[in-house]
């Protein structure tokens, strides 16, 4: 049997051996802005959480303004990550099952409506509000979980095998101009409401110091979350459906060589007699419960849902929490020092000058380089230096909120950040769309990515009771560990990432069949059949 047969259809190979071309760049955009939006919709969130207890749960007889009660922050932060893991799971084997271009739209619609939902959450206590902000919440993460595995899986097969990593990675790192966009804004609306609104410091007149305006602002930033979606959904659905979905999945090589032939624009023959004999042969159609996927990707598996909980542990933790620990070494005054709109604009300009010095370049650092330098190298690293940089700011932590030193904690601070995203955040992300065959790529991506959103609510509800001072937690919260010895645990739970990081291969280089064994069962198989004649 010819060689080429032997190696697949010709249309896979035509994309593994693709140059880098216009289409490449518009899929990156395309998927990426999904993911710009879900940074921006997760993230912004922590922005106002602080401005929605002044608004609705300040006592004036008390010396400080409200702040939400405990069980109602844990819910407005972590409700959108139950939300974004039930979504990860179902549209990770919707995706399998109906294919990825399906799906790709009704996670857009979907946060679409939610982002406008959860601004206009009106009510008339604050309890119905926060109540109604969280059910939107929920269904924009279950929304948002869907854009993890649908667009790493379309963008891997897309890509070529020499540049796959840095493709999806760069889709990945729209997440880094999402966070960076949820700041911005938030510093510009904060200041055009700061500017037409003169709002008194709490202490100085407990009245007034929040206007009726500052209801305007969280709602404004959350429902501006819906127009990258809205303005991506056009684009979406002109794309066609990738074509290792059609051949490999859907069995249909003549649409696949269609579809391919028009985003290439190179003649790809009709290969559907060789489809038809690979599909008699039976190769490849295991399922994820056989004891076939756990001998030879259960480990694989493992390692990929284990790492991605441990780095959204520490990295979902540091993200939501900024605001409490910039208060902690004194970088944001005393709330009761500033305006309800003071303290929303401080607090996203700490957040945007983190997002702007460490978290954007990290991802880019990934893109550039982690076709070069690999997966599993730049993984292991970035979880060793987090480690480091956890255990540079505990160590030393009673040093760091002296008077004078803070700036030195944020640059700190800022490096976790850069090696979270030139390191685990990205590669958790691109490998699980590389290893895994074609119709389960999808379904192992989403619960990969579902383990790490179970680590992100650990993170989100966790932090927030351990991180409270031992001796004088938040009005309703029970004393905690503290900020120090919180940072102690992350820097373990980075150690642990470390070493899960040696279940994971490396995938540079090799097309998506080699690293999921669907070429070599091909080939096998092939072989199988012409020796089968001569033995009979």
């Amino acid at each position: 049997m010819a060689r080429s047969e032997q190696q697949g259809l010709q249309v896979l190979s035509a994309l593994d051996a693709a140059k880098t071309q216009w289409y490449h760049f518009t899929a990156i955009v395309v998927a990426g802005m999904g993911f710009f939006t879900d940074a921006y919709d997760l993230f912004c969130i922590s922005l106002v959480t602080k401005l929605l207890g002044r608004i609705y749960y300040t006592d004036l007889s008390k010396p400080d303004p409200g702040t939400l009660p405990p069980g109602v922050a844990a819910a407005v932060n972590g409700v959108a990550f139950c939300g974004t893991l039930a979504g990860q799971l179902f549209f990770g084997w919707l995706g399998d099952k109906m294919g990825r271009k399906s799906v790709y739209g009704m996670t857009l619609i979907l946060m679409v409506i939610c982002s406008i939902g959860s601004g206009l959450s009106f009510a008339h206590t604050p309890k119905s509000v926060m109540a109604t902000l969280c059910f939107f919440r929920f269904w924009l993460g279950f929304g948002i979980g869907g854009d993890y595995p649908l667009s790493a899986t379309i963008m891997s097969e897309y890509a070529n095998k020499k540049t796959r990593g840095a493709f999806i990675a760069a889709v990945f790192a729209m997440q880094g101009f999402g966070i960076l966009a949820g700041g911005i804004v938030t510093l510009i609306i904060s200041s055009a409401f700061r500017a037409g609104f003169h709002e008194p410091a709490y202490q100085d007149d407990r009245v007034a110091y929040t206007g009726t305006e500052a209801d305007f602002v969280w709602r404004i930033i959350l429902m501006l979350g819906a127009l990258p979606a809205l303005l991506t959904y056009y684009w979406r659905m002109k794309m066609p459906e990738t074509a290792r979905y059609t051949a490999l999945v859907a069995k249909n090589a003549k649409l696949a060589a269609a579809d391919m032939s028009k985003v290439l624009q190179v003649e790809l023959e009709d290969e559907t007699e060789k489809m038809d004999e690979m599909v008699s042969r039976g190769a490849n159609d295991f399922g994820l419960f056989s004891p076939q996927f756990a001998r030879r990707h259960g480990l694989h598996l493992v390692g990929t849902a284990t790492t991605w909980f441990l780095l959204d542990i520490a990295f979902y933790s540091q993200n939501l929490f900024q605001k409490d620990i910039f208060t902690s070494i004194n970088w944001i005054p005393k709330a009761r020092t500033m305006s309800a709109l003071d303290e929303v604009f401080r607090i996203s300009r700490a957040q945007t000058l983190i997002a702007l010095c460490g978290t954007v370049p990290g991802y880019w650092f990934t893109v550039f380089l982690i076709d070069v330098v690999g997966r599993f190298a730049i993984q292991l690293m970035g979880f060793f230096m987090m480690t480091v940089f956890m255990l540079g700011l505990a160590v030393p932590y009673h040093h760091w909120t002296t008077p004078g030193n803070q700036i030195g904690f944020v640059v700190m601070y800022a490096f976790t950040f850069f090696f979270a995203n030139f390191g685990p955040n990205a590669t958790t992300f691109v490998v699980p769309a590389e290893i895994f065959p074609a119709r389960l790529r999808s379904t192992c991506h989403g619960i990969s990515a579902a383990a790490g959103k179970a680590g992100a609510m650990i993170g989100a509800f966790g932090f927030l009771y351990a991180a409270q001072d031992p001796h004088k937690p938040d009005a309703g919260y029970r004393p905690g560990i503290g900020v120090r010895n919180s940072l102690f645990v992350l820097a373990g739970v980075n150690l642990l990432g470390f070493m899960f990081t040696f279940l994971v291969p490396e995938a540079n280089g090799k097309s998506l069949e080699e690293m999921s064994g669907e070429a070599q069962d091909n080939e096998d198989q092939a072989r199988a059949a012409a020796v089968q004649p001569s033995t009979a």
